[in-house]
């Protein structure tokens, strides 16, 4: 249980051994996506690798509260990107609902909004001297929190509406794998969702309430998930959303009547199977 000038922070003894599993862990899969990154060229893949940076320092209070909270908010803006360079890697800007010029703008806009709120809040709360001045940090976090799920359910709503216009045309996309991909988006997406309402609700209950009066929350619903959404997204990376160079109506059809589209390598588009 650790105090500050009479202010308990932690109602439990942290565990030394749970925090090292994790620190391991975090460093390991942080390492493989920033290979991955560099190796695909895909610099919009930065702040997913920078939110794997697991915190280490002398103040474990400081940088759990900060470091944790603000990770995911790093993930959801490579994710926000992600969709916004699938629809011009198939050649579907068309089909969304927001123009994909503003797509990743906008999100990622709420995103360091959410960003910014969060880590203020937490800064607040890690420094506060006593109970009025955390109370006031812990609200501040619980805004940002607010809003990051409102981004988050709205970004997953264009996301499926990009996704049932995407499979009603009748357009064989090649070199892209799509649906793959969509469903990639749901799932990291689900998986940031589901940590933010467990911190929406630990906030909302206090410090004395279950969520933050015992240690394995902490580590089952917010790290667990993380590393959870670290793997899924290094397993299925990104590396098929490199826009193509086809020009815009310039797509043949196949005997069946439906068109065919991809792209190549090094991001060269084909049509009806071949480069162009």
């Amino acid at each position: 249980m650790a105090e500050n000038g009479g202010y308990v922070f932690y109602h439990y003894t942290p565990s030394l051994a749970a925090a090292i599993i994790f620190v391991i862990v975090f460093t390991i899969l942080t390492v493989a996506h920033a290979y991955r990154m560099i190796k695909h060229k895909l610099l919009f893949c930065l702040p997913f690798t920078i939110g794997g940076l697991y915190p280490q320092g002398r103040n474990a209070y400081i940088v759990q509260s900060l470091m944790i909270l603000i990770a995911p908010v790093l993930f959801a803006a490579t994710i926000y990107m992600t969709l916004g360079r699938l629809m011009r890697a198939t050649h579907a800007e068309h089909l969304s609902p927001v123009r994909v010029t503003w797509l990743t703008k906008l999100f990622v806009a709420g995103d360091i909004a959410s960003f910014f709120i969060q880590g203020g809040g937490g800064g607040i709360q890690a420094s506060g001297k006593d109970g009025s001045k955390v109370k006031l940090g812990e609200n501040i976090i619980l805004g940002g929190l607010f809003l990051q799920l409102v981004i988050f359910g709205l970004f997953v709503v264009v996301s499926i509406i990009c996704h049932v216009r995407l499979r009603k045309q009748r357009t064989k996309i090649v070199g892209v794998g799509w649906q793959k991909r969509f469903w990639v988006l749901y799932c990291v997406s689900g998986l940031i969702m589901v940590r933010n309402i467990v911190r929406v609700v630990e906030y909302i209950l206090g410090r004395d309430g279950y969520l933050l009066a015992e240690e394995w929350p902490i580590y089952v619903l917010d790290a667990l998930l993380m590393t959870i959404t670290m793997t899924v997204w290094l397993v299925w990376y990104p590396v098929d959303v490199k826009p193509g160079t086809l020009a815009s109506g310039d797509v043949e059809s196949a005997e069946d009547g439906t068109n065919l589209v991809g792209v190549g390598p090094g991001g060269r588009s084909i049509v009806n199977g071949a480069g162009k």
